[in-house]
């Protein structure tokens, strides 16, 4: 079983998180389930989701994986059916489905007058963006935030203190370069988070998110290292930048999740996003 920083007890409990093949949310998934509650990995690809489902059931946990489009409500509405059969109830739902597409990103950090004139095609600037790139980003961070919350939010009105926790990011506070899309995708997470604590008081489900700074995954494991394993240039500037000198591990989350989770622990905390980024925004640079 997984070893956690301190246990909360959720037995009784189900939660859904969304995106659960992932790095972090495969690591919310077991760190829930070694706190007694039964969970639904929903994944785009089913493997993903029975993967680590699969994982949980060997440690002693009850999970199950489905595969889900965050993006469909008929495809949400057949998780939670299939859920409440198995499950009979839905106290917690982790939405962390999201992630970012090459078409809603820049070539370079800055724009130069050159790049006004010198069209070249391996460079794309920021009049080059692709609409639908943009749409498609922004759609499954956003969207794929909403969606679920609409499709899973009124069975959990009928729970004892249910939670909803947003995955939302760094970029919310402070937009990083070269990826506009997912900047303003995350922003808009971490606002409608705020806006869905207000909206869902009078029925009890608390709602805040949790905003991940630099963390190494699969995603993005490109982009942060060479094929030699070493830093490329942008990674050598975000630990520079960031003052514990480190990527952040799947580990480094559990701590505010369960604190999160636990009525006991936050139970008036509400419509907040919680930094867990080593330092990166408090440092000025100097």
């Amino acid at each position: 079983m997984k070893q956690l920083p301190f246990n909360i007890d959720l037995s009784g409990k189900t939660a859904i998180v969304t995106g659960g093949g992932g790095v972090l949310c495969s690591g919310f998934a077991k760190t829930i389930a070694a706190c007694g509650a039964k969970v639904a990995i929903l994944d785009l690809k089913e493997e993903a989701a029975k993967k680590v489902a699969d994982e949980i059931v060997a440690d002693g946990g009850i999970a199950m994986g489905i595969a889900t489009n965050v993006l469909s409500k008929e495809s949400l509405v057949a998780a939670r059916e299939l859920i409440l059969k198995e499950y009979g109830s839905i106290d917690i739902l982790i939405n962390g489905a999201g992630g970012n597409n090459p078409k809603g990103t820049t070539t370079k950090e800055y724009l130069f007058p050159e790049d006004l004139s010198d069209v070249k095609e391996d460079i794309t600037t920021f009049f080059d963006l692709d609409p639908d790139g943009i749409s498609f980003v922004f759609n499954l961070n956003f969207i794929g935030t909403l969606l679920p919350t609409q499709v899973f939010a009124r069975e959990m009105a009928k729970a004892q203190a249910p939670v909803i926790i947003n995955v939302s990011s760094m970029n919310s506070f402070r937009p990083l370069t070269k990826i506009p899309a997912y900047s303003a995708a995350k922003a808009a997470v971490s606002n409608f988070t705020m806006w869905l604590a207000v909206h869902f008081s009078k029925i009890g489900i608390r709602v805040n998110a949790i905003a991940p700074g630099f963390f190494a995954t699969a995603q993005n494991h490109a982009l942060l290292f060479n094929e030699d394993g070493s830093l490329t240039p942008r990674s050598n500037k975000i630990i520079s930048h960031t003052p514990m000198g480190r990527f952040g591990v799947p580990e480094d989350l559990d701590g505010t999740l369960l604190w999160l989770l636990s009525d006991k622990a936050s139970g008036f905390v509400n419509g907040v996003v919680v930094p867990v980024d080593g330092g990166f925004a408090a440092y000025s640079g100097v």
